[in-house]
């Protein structure tokens, strides 16, 4: 039996280890975990790693994972007529291979066969920490060992990627990495150093261009929001300079949400960081992409988003991704509550659901009022912002 092969039916009992987050652009790809947790993991927005340590895996440990993808790959592909023309899993040889149930991991690469087996994302926060050499090996026994992957994507962070030769990132590129997500967050200096980035502006823009001389797509995520009242149009001009500096293939928004977990929440408290109100996100964010000088994709794909019609194509879309924030701003301010209100609850995705839906605005707007009643404009408020949290 080849190596990493399993005897038929043991793969289906096997796991493998993955981590807690992902883009939502990766929602449909195998995940495998590379490194555990963040190396730097001191940013006061984000709570996902807190209190956890950082680890590189062994390669050999994460070689063996790909070997158990590899093993239930093929077992499901065993089975009679398991594929459809598009080489998906379908769900009656779903229900058939797992009448008692299955493992996770049997799940996930199952649910992964089924839409269509094109991608897969490396976990956790900053995988080009590996040295060039491991990273590779890495990505080279993934294509070996699992060929119908098309797209290897995974997170880095800047200062971590600025670390790397342009030669070592081709390299890399030629292995099989195709995209790299990283959280430019804000091109703000002062707010960079507010939250504990650990990179500057410069960094940020020297490691985007690294990434796109070796050859792979670039994401950027940008934060509206994260400036807080102080420095909110700060935030909007300066990220807006460093975005046209790198020139990535695509720009996406991630609302600021301040859960109790994340070190900003006591900044917060202590009166130090005032967060801004959902319509002054909303005004930031017009001012950002006014801002913008490239040709890039906008995606608006996260439900902390309040409008997620402000995507598109730069420039050629400008127009509407302002007309759909411009729609919102012109609404009354008991339109705007009740849109709001809809969108945190996944009703909405942008200000012209209100009309298409009206009994769904009227059974909102009943719900707004019963709040109202009993707990006053503050009680609808903080309505809307559980709603929302429930996303971080």
């Amino acid at each position: 039996m080849p190596a990493g092969e399993t005897a038929p039916g043991d793969a289906l009992a096997r796991d493998f280890e993955r981590g807690p987050i992902r883009p939502p652009s990766e929602a449909a790809s195998l995940l495998l975990r590379v490194t555990r947790n963040c190396p730097w993991n001191r940013c006061r927005f984000c709570a996902v790693y807190k209190k956890r340590r950082f680890s590189l895996r062994p390669v050999e440990e994460v070689l063996a994972d790909i070997d158990t993808v590899a093993a239930i790959v093929s077992e499901t592909r065993r089975i009679p007529h398991g594929l459809g023309q598009s080489g998906a899993v379908s769900r009656a040889v779903v229900a058939r291979m797992f009448p008692g149930g299955m493992t996770d991991a049997c799940r996930s690469v199952v649910a992964w066969l089924r839409h269509g087996a094109g991608a897969c994302f490396l976990q956790d926060a900053d995988n080009l920490i590996l040295g060039t050499d491991d990273l590779v090996r890495i990505l080279a026994y993934l294509k070996q060992r699992l060929p119908d992957v098309r797209r290897v994507t995974t997170y880095a962070r800047s200062r971590t990627v600025a670390r790397k030769s342009v030669e070592a990132l081709k390299r890399i590129r030629e292995a099989g990495l195709d995209r790299i997500h990283i959280g430019l967050e804000t091109g703000h200096d002062p707010l960079l150093k507010f939250i504990k980035k650990g990179v500057d502006a410069e960094g940020q823009v020297e490691a985007g261009r690294r990434v796109i001389e070796a050859g792979m797509e670039l994401s950027e995520y940008v934060m509206p929001g994260l400036g807080g009242q102080a420095m909110w149009r700060e935030h909007a001009v300066d990220t807006a300079l460093a975005i046209n500096r790198i020139h990535p293939h695509f720009i996406r928004l991630r609302s600021l949400r301040v859960p109790r977990r994340a070190p900003l929440f006591e900044e917060m408290a202590a009166g130090r960081f005032t967060p801004q109100t959902d319509d002054e996100v909303v005004a930031e964010i017009r001012l950002f992409i006014e801002s913008l000088d490239v040709s890039a994709i906008v995606a608006s794909d996260h439900l902390m988003n309040l409008l997620e019609g402000v995507s598109g194509k730069l420039p050629e879309d400008r127009g509407g991704m302002l007309a759909v924030i411009d729609s919102y701003l012109n609404m009354p301010g008991a339109e705007r509550q009740i849109y709001r209100f809809g969108r945190r609850g996944g009703a909405y995705r942008d200000p012209s659901d209100l009309k298409r839906d009206p009994d769904t605005r009227e059974r909102i707007r009943q719900t707004l009022e019963a709040i109202r009643s009993d707990h006053g404009e503050q009680g609808v408020e903080a309505a809307i912002r559980d709603l929302a949290d429930r996303y971080v």
